[in-house]
């Protein structure tokens, strides 16, 4: 499903984000990505969801080549993708259901099939009886509920989430990532960037640690290694 390999990110004032990376996540996984601020999380994200193209390596996300997207791939590449963020990045004036419904009208949805698709995903997240209501009346773990079946509306093969529990209180962090459980459970990718380490630590999910653009650690390389030996 993703695959890094050699990849390095150098940014046009000369920083550099990733150096050398290389793993691969097969379908049905759940990583965990790890690190200070600044060790490269978000260009790894920003990699798989086509925002920043490699500066040198290759980087393949669902069959596609990212250095090599046509302008015509990088819709049908994020129509397989769905992208949580720490601060929600809702709609302020838009209810519930017309932030979902945005990210099916921008990718051509057919009007009609709308409503029901919308439903459906508010109902998985927990949030059906909140469709009417506005971002300013939800608490941070519901608009973060609202991210993520914005998220998901679309079908998704990989969801990446970027902090998505970064501005949650405990309570509110459970249940997101509860969520995010269940959603990788029912066959989905899931890459989550996280700082909490609590939450890696009582999980048996992959961990990817990077440092200084680096992978140091694959928790998922060194369980192969542990399973031939």
């Amino acid at each position: 499903m993703i695959r890094f390999l050699h990849a390095t990110k150098t940014y046009p004032n000369g920083a550099s984000g990733l150096k050398d990376v290389s793993f691969q996540i097969p379908k049905g996984e759940f990583v965990f990505l790890t690190g200070h601020s600044g060790a490269g999380k978000s260009s790894i994200l920003s990699l798989i969801y086509a925002e920043q193209r490699p500066t040198e390596g290759e980087v393949r996300v669902s069959g596609y080549q990212i250095s090599k997207l046509g302008p015509n791939d990088i819709p049908r590449l994020r129509r397989q993708l769905g992208v949580v963020f720490q601060d929600f990045r809702l709609l302020e004036y838009h209810t519930v259901e017309e932030n979902v419904a945005f990210a099916l009208e921008v990718t051509g949805a057919r009007k009609e099939t709308i409503p029901n698709r919308v439903m459906r995903v508010l109902t998985q997240v927990g949030l059906a009886s909140k469709a009417r209501a506005y971002p300013k009346e939800l608490s941070g773990g519901e608009q973060q509920r609202v991210a993520i079946a914005r998220a998901l509306v679309n079908d998704p093969h990989i969801l990446v989430a970027d902090e998505p529990t970064g501005n949650l209180d405990e309570r509110a962090t459970r249940g997101v990532f509860q969520l995010l459980r269940e959603i990788n459970a029912g066959g989905t990718v899931v890459v989550m960037a996280t700082h909490n380490m609590e939450l890696v630590r009582d999980t048996g999910y992959r961990t990817i640690e990077l440092k200084g653009g680096r992978v140091v650690y694959d928790s998922g390389v060194d369980q192969a290694a542990g399973a031939e030996s």
